[in-house]
């Protein structure tokens, strides 16, 4: 997933390597210059820049000892960490697939479990490293990597550079962001067949999703490639079902299993986050490049950017649950509502449907999240203003017609009693 040997020759390397991926439009024959900078330069500053995210912040209270974790053995220091970065347990992933700079670690019996909030996404290997991708609301995903302590003495925690090769590039539109891989794993490693490559989000069909990732729980599908490892004779794919409850040594990790549920919810965060991200560089590049007078043409290009958003927000494109839908980790689910903010009605947009669709109120919580709430001002109020049209019962949108007048409506109440910083006239 990551690793790390910060020295002025690799940032050096590492700086140069998304200058060449930032030059693809022009590689490969596409007109006009890029939509944003390289992310090492102004206004973005990525390697120069202060850093504002949680892991970073959290860091030096855990140099300091000011936070103490547990070292008695693995698994506890893993459970201590989790605690100290409000991460709930609950919302462990496990694959088994070779997707990780960590490869050699991984096997159907030593799973990689991976954990995450809003804010901070955080993978496990038995006997590896610990890999963190810490959000800043602004640049985005700041990666380390960490030894698990064999003893006292100071934490060995790095900042990672190597993670850029695949975490700002196409599967992330070029930003530092998220990445969720679904491919069939080889019986010796590596990957025979992928999937829904350089995508992420709820508009993902499930048939393409999992590939490598256990899944457990209830729920009303099985077309999908989870659970399955593949083998190639005679240039013919076969699967083979990989049964977590055998293979994956569940007293190793902190939760049993590897639920549906907060695979489903993570797909939609990744997604969400790798937007709004994108969105953000482009808006910062063109106020820059324009001293804040923004041409027609950029005026048009964060007006696209804004659409895209406001669609991803209001779940447009979101499939389809299958019939019965997910029942979804009991645990989890209280964990999830821990966070919600509610209005004076009780209602919340991380109430749960579970049924058709992921939540009862189709806009996403995460509007609520650090990454949106760092969008440049003139983005996001141009998000804000065409979520008011999307969402204006007397006049409806086309585009947002599968969403009745109630639903538009009880969105608007939650979003004005639990978002402060709405427009005045909204």
């Amino acid at each position: 997933m990551w690793t790390s040997h910060p020295s002025a020759n690799v940032a050096r390397m590492a700086r140069l390597l998304i200058i060449g991926l930032f030059a693809l439009p022009f590689l490969t024959g596409a007109s006009g210059p890029p939509s944003y900078q390289d992310i090492d330069q102004p206004p973005h500053n990525y390697w120069q820049r202060p850093l504002n995210d949680p892991f970073t912040r959290l860091k030096a209270r855990l140099d300091s000892g000011e936070i103490p974790l547990d070292r008695s053995h693995e698994r506890a220091f893993l459970e201590s960490l989790l605690r100290a970065l409000d991460i709930p347990p609950s919302s462990q992933m496990l694959l088994f697939s070779t997707t990780s700079l960590q490869l050699s670690l991984i096997k159907p019996y030593n799973p990689r479990a991976l954990f995450f909030n809003e804010d901070v996404y955080l993978g496990y290997i038995p006997g590896g490293k610990i890999e963190i991708v810490s959000l800043d609301p602004e640049i985005g995903g700041i990666f380390y990597i960490m030894d698990i302590p064999r003893a006292e003495g100071p934490l060995r925690i790095e900042r990672s550079t190597r993670c850029m090769n695949c975490h700002a590039a196409a599967d992330t539109g070029y930003v530092p962001g998220l990445v969720i891989k679904s491919v069939i794993p080889g019986p010796n490693g590596g990957s025979l067949k992928s999937f829904r490559q350089e995508r992420t989000g709820h508009d993902i069909p499930l048939e393409e999703r999992f590939g490598g990732w256990y899944v457990t729980g209830h729920g009303g599908f099985t077309n999908h490639w989870g659970n399955l490892a593949g083998r190639l004779a005679a240039g013919a794919l076969t699967t083979v079902p990989m049964n977590p409850a055998e293979l994956a040594q569940p007293a190793r990790y902190p939760h049993t299993g590897s639920d549906l549920l907060p695979q489903l919810i993570h797909e939609h965060q990744a997604g969400f986050v790798n937007r709004v991200l994108e969105a953000g560089y482009r808006a910062r590049t063109a106020l820059h490049s324009s001293q804040g007078k923004l041409t027609t043409e950029q005026e048009g290009e964060l007006a696209d950017q804004a659409g895209r958003l406001t669609r991803y927000l209001l779940f447009a494109d979101e499939v389809k649950l299958p019939s019965g839908g997910v029942a979804g980790d009991e645990a989890f689910k209280r964990d999830f509502l821990q966070a919600k903010r509610t209005a004076k009605n009780g209602a919340s947009l991380r109430d749960f449907d579970l049924q058709t669709r992921l939540f009862r109120h189709r806009c996403s919580y995460m509007i609520y999240s650090r990454v949106f709430q760092g969008l440049p001002a003139e983005m996001k109020q141009r998000v804000y203003l065409r979520l008011r049209e999307a969402l204006d019962p007397r006049r409806p949108h086309p585009d947002y017609a599968y969403l009745p007048v109630a639903e538009k409506t009880a969105i608007r109440v939650i979003l004005k009693e639990t978002l402060p910083d709405l427009p005045a006239d909204w």
